[in-house]
């Protein structure tokens, strides 16, 4: 009895954790992944209207960067909710700058050029600073993105200071955000007060990116 319920609860958690076309949260860290305490990797991708937008050029800011896929049932969760969304605001109200990134490869699920992605930006009132594509997923693999959503905070220093899941509820159930602790809120609020992140990584989860070799 007790190897089946231990069989049942390994299968649940991976359940929780898996879908979405070999969606994720199990992948091991890549040995190139920025570490957490270190200078953040700097980047340039352009925005929905064309415009470069660097990294660095938000030196002196917070910067949360936000990989995004809006077909995956992770996010979903997320924006359907209204969650993502009023945590976008909050901290873009506090002075935050929000990158949210697209590194899906064009024929993959979540893929979409600028015009599509300023429907669904419409539609689902996505309050992000911008939206940048990586459509060759160079960024993402410099960052080691690996689920939608998986987030990363980046300090006024420029260090990476979080890098991890947006909450502690590793599910695509709406139902359960309103008992998560919501990582990025809680590190923003840490870093606003001069303190260190109590939770400076966790195990990102959703779907899988859908880089081109994916």
């Amino acid at each position: 009895m007790k190897q089946m319920l231990a069989a049942f609860t390994a299968f649940t958690a991976l359940a929780l954790t898996a879908g979405c076309d070999g969606s994720s949260s199990v992948e091991e860290k890549s040995a190139t992944a920025p570490v957490v305490g270190q200078p953040a990797p700097n980047f340039q991708l352009a925005d929905l209207d064309g415009k470069p937008v660097s990294l660095s050029g938000f030196k002196g800011k917070t910067v949360v960067l936000e990989w995004n896929n809006p077909e995956c049932p992770y996010v979903k969760k997320h924006y359907g909710s209204g969650n993502m969304q009023k945590t976008q605001t909050t901290a873009v109200n506090d002075g935050v700058v929000w990158l949210t990134i697209n590194s899906g490869a064009p024929g993959n699920q979540g893929h979409m050029d600028a015009a599509q992605a300023k429907a669904v930006l419409a539609q689902n009132g996505a309050r992000s600073s911008a939206y940048l594509l990586d459509a060759n997923g160079k960024v993402g693999k410099l960052y080691d993105a690996r689920t939608t959503p998986h987030m990363f905070i980046v300090d006024q220093a420029g260090a990476l200071v979080y890098a991890g899941g947006i909450d502690d509820k590793p599910t695509n159930d709406p139902d359960d955000i309103a008992g998560a602790r919501n990582h990025v809120l809680a590190a923003l609020s840490e870093i606003k007060a001069g303190k260190p992140v109590s939770v400076a990584s966790s195990r990102p989860y959703g779907c899988s990116v859908k880089y081109a070799d994916a």
